[in-house]
């Protein structure tokens, strides 16, 4: 079934790269309905990762709150696995909202699921502490834990799904890594939000119950990111998707199963990338903030890194990846995806190790230059991976293969990245941890990223060529000619080849020329 498909596929990439093309059919988009979609897209994305971001910064007050009884360490480990828990809901999400956003379009489930990150963060300040209502204020929860997971499901493949399908094919890379630039947006403003909040109470009542005020704020931007998502209209590729549908009389998405049985080796493909980015995310944001409070010593006061000074660094630094993320895409447009990841992955393995070592120094300086080195080489990853993983899907399966892919192995490898690397550090007692899961990760990531091709600069599968403008439309029409006669040089070659080598057989053999040319008797 799947070399069927595979062949099929293979024999469609061939005819969509052979037919003839001409300017009507590349698609001119919009440079103002372009930034209106990125900018939709990537303040969903920052809401979500503001949700995120918050719930990891005040782990330490929601384990005394709602786990009040346990250590220090085991109230630290329940916390990060509550957090995990949104992660198991992600895949079901996917399911859910992946192959819904492939039949009905991406716009209208991407309103769907941004608000529904925002009710369920909110509904989290409004839980009561364990000391109130008992053992009914952990599995309240954990039950808007769920809700956030499982509307988180349909968050990033849809969203990185928009972006690709509008941009144009010399621009993905770049207009892709502004969804990332939300993605770490999202985290300043949550480490932003905590940080005042920690500043203007104190650290008692932050503990106590200033720890609620951040996710207050969700409901707020969750109206702002519904408004600009629902002006948006359809994705063009899918609009052109939408209208074959109708003109063969058909409307139903790609079956579940067939999903599974007929694409799964960009799934898995998809599956090992995530797992490299969402590993050094959480990694970089979610890990090392605790890390330095607990682990880290500043030498000039005898003491471990204080909560406010954590959040601070972590802010300077996704700070200066916002910085790293557009540069690195543009980069991207004109290296190629695969060049960038693969150094990323090189670069861990080589520095992981010591950039973790000037961290644990303790002052400022030193921890500012380790993390900064971290947040660069993981904007290898982040910059890149936008536009890189919906290149992996067809149209008709781009938003769920995606949102499968991506929910499956965030539930898998990133989600319990925080609860098993203190685990890992609790019962090994060593603090180099972090850096070593980080090199595993940026092994299986270097595996993976070498068994795909490269994509930058080329349409999407089963989308016409898009361009920002129609000189630019021009240039991509005469590249499509320029391809078509190298490849018509390349096979002229290889018939010349094939003839002077039947010649040379015959000349050796010359009954086999008196056996092909004469004829047969009955």
């Amino acid at each position: 079934m799947s070399s069927a498909h595979d062949n099929r596929t293979l024999n469609e990439q061939r005819q969509t790269s052979h037919q003839h093309l001409g300017l009507d059919d590349i698609t001119i988009v919009d440079n103002s309905t372009l930034r209106k979609a990125v900018s939709a897209a990537a303040l969903g994305n920052a809401m979500e990762w503001f949700d995120f971001g918050v719930f990891s910064l005040v782990a330490a007050s929601i384990g005394k709150n709602f786990f009040p009884d346990a250590s220090p360490t085991i109230q630290l480990m329940s916390a990060f696995a509550v957090f995990a828990v949104a992660f198991f809901a992600r895949p079901l999400g996917g399911l859910v909202f992946g192959p819904l956003g492939d039949r009905i379009g991406r716009k209208q489930v991407l309103a769907l699921t941004m608000i529904m990150m925002a009710i369920s963060t909110f509904c989290i300040g409004l839980i009561p502490s364990f000391s109130a209502i008992g053992l009914a204020a952990p599995i309240l929860l954990i039950a808007f834990r769920l809700v956030q997971g499982f509307s988180a499901g349909g968050e990033y493949g849809g969203a990185a799904t928009f972006v690709a399908e509008y941009s144009p094919d010399r621009k993905r890379g770049f207009m892709g890594s502004w969804l990332e630039f939300g993605t770490f947006a999202g985290f300043i403003l949550a480490s932003l939000t905590v940080a005042a909040v920690s500043y203007f109470t104190g650290e008692a009542a932050m503990h106590d119950w200033a720890w609620r005020i951040p996710f207050f704020i969700a409901g707020p931007l969750g109206l702002i990111g519904l408004y600009l998502r629902t002006r948006l209209e359809e994705t063009p590729a899918f609009a052109e998707h939408a209208e074959k549908q109708k003109a063969e009389g058909s409307s139903e998405s790609v079956p579940l199963k067939e999903l599974f049985t007929q694409h799964w080796k960009p799934m898995l493909l998809c599956i090992g990338l995530v797992l490299l980015m969402n590993v050094s995310t959480y990694l970089l944001t979610t890990v090392m903030p605790t890390y330095m409070q607990q682990h880290v010593t500043d030498p000039n006061t005898g003491e471990h890194i204080r909560a406010l000074t954590a959040d601070g660094m972590m802010t300077f630094i996704m700070c200066a990846m916002l910085i790293f993320l557009p540069l690195l895409g543009l980069l991207a447009d004109k290296v190629g995806r695969k060049p960038l990841i693969i150094t990323g992955c090189i670069l861990t393995m080589i520095f992981a190790v010591p950039l973790l070592h000037l961290v644990q120094q303790g002052s400022l300086l030193c921890i500012g230059l380790g993390l900064l080195g971290f947040s660069l080489i993981q904007s290898c990853f982040s910059s890149t991976m936008p536009s890189k993983l919906p290149s992996l899907f067809s149209t008709s399966v781009r938003y769920g293969g995606l949102a499968i892919a991506f929910n499956i192995s965030a539930a898998l490898f990133a989600g319990p990245t925080p609860a098993v690397n203190t685990w890992l550090m609790d019962h090994t007692g060593s603090i180099d941890v972090p850096a070593y899961y980080w090199i595993a990760a940026a092994i299986i990531g270097l595996i993976t990223i070498l068994l795909t091709r490269e994509t930058a600069s080329q349409p999407l599968e089963g989308s016409a060529p898009a361009a920002s403008s129609r000189a630019e439309a021009r240039e991509l029409l005469q590249e499509h000619r320029s391809n078509l006669e190298n490849e018509l040089e390349e096979v002229e070659d290889e018939l010349r080849a094939l003839n002077e080598r039947r010649a040379e057989i015959i000349a050796d053999h010359p009954h086999l020329h008196d056996d092909h040319t004469s004829p047969k008797k009955d």
